[in-house]
């Protein structure tokens, strides 16, 4: 049985990830804190005395950390069955408040990242891999003052929707999630949102659970709650600058950056 890759695995939705596949799976986790790693190997060995948990801490942004973890999978004589791209950040505010090295850093863990990480798994896969990206639903319109964010969630939905053409063999799906309420600012954000940040809230282990299924159904996207879904719908038939508009005076008075 192969191992599954998991980045951003001590966060929310990170580590419900590994909480609900670890029953059936042998894991690779990763993170920046080797301290909070081994925390979550103990909870999970909890959970499943015998599996097989592989710690591996690195900052996803460096190509020489990805290249040592890949390098720890090659040691170790790790094949893949499965990979879940979590990590990613979500900074928040004006552009033109940014600095360069925010701007560098949101883009490399969103984008690059996730996309190296994603071609060092298929150089080493098993037979029917599966690959689920955490992306969002602000990845399907462009969003003023969330506009990195936005951007790179938009490039990892189209990256892998044509990934699926090349990878026949794989079954790859995007997980699109509304707000999910993992930490305090996120569930600060849902109560200023009010009604609508209520209504595309989902609890995480909901979140989590129907992306494996979609996922083990070789769904190109999965987008939890009706809400969400109701929302996608009316963007597709809404034009942009409405859209825009809209989000410009929703966000242009919020600030988020706690990386």
């Amino acid at each position: 049985m192969g191992y599954v890759l998991i980045t951003g695995a001590t966060g929310g939705i990170g580590s419900e990830f590994c909480r609900q596949l670890v029953m059936g799976s042998d894991l690779l986790i990763t993170g920046r804190s080797e301290d909070r790693l081994n925390e979550l190997k103990n909870e999970l060995i909890a959970i499943r005395p015998n599996a097989k948990i592989e710690v591996f801490s690195a900052d996803v942004t460096d190509f020489n950390q990805r290249e040592s973890l890949f390098a720890f999978a090659d040691q170790k004589q790790i094949k893949f069955s499965g990979l879940i791209n979590v990590a990613g950040v979500d900074t928040q505010k004006e552009f033109i408040k940014y600095t360069h090295q925010k701007i560098t850093f949101q883009i490399r863990v969103n984008v690059e990242a996730t996309i190296a990480i994603t071609h060092g798994v298929l150089l080493r896969r098993e037979k029917n891999l599966k690959i689920l990206t955490v992306s969002s639903m602000s990845g399907t319109v462009p969003m003023p003052y969330f506009a990195i964010y936005s951007a790179t969630k938009t490039t990892l939905n189209s990256f892998f929707k044509s990934l699926r053409y090349e990878v026949k063999d794989a079954k790859i799906t995007t997980l699109m999630p509304g707000a999910v309420p993992t930490r305090e600012d996120i569930k600060k954000d849902i109560l200023i949102q009010g009604i609508t940040g209520k209504l595309s809230s989902k609890p995480v282990d909901f979140v989590v659970k129907k992306a494996l299924k979609g996922l083990d159904k070789n769904k190109q996207r999965v987008i939890p709650g009706a809400f969400n879904k109701f929302i996608y719908f009316i963007e597709k038939i809404t034009p942009k600058s409405i859209q825009c508009r809209y989000v410009a005076k929703k966000w242009s008075k919020k600030e988020k950056d706690n990386f």
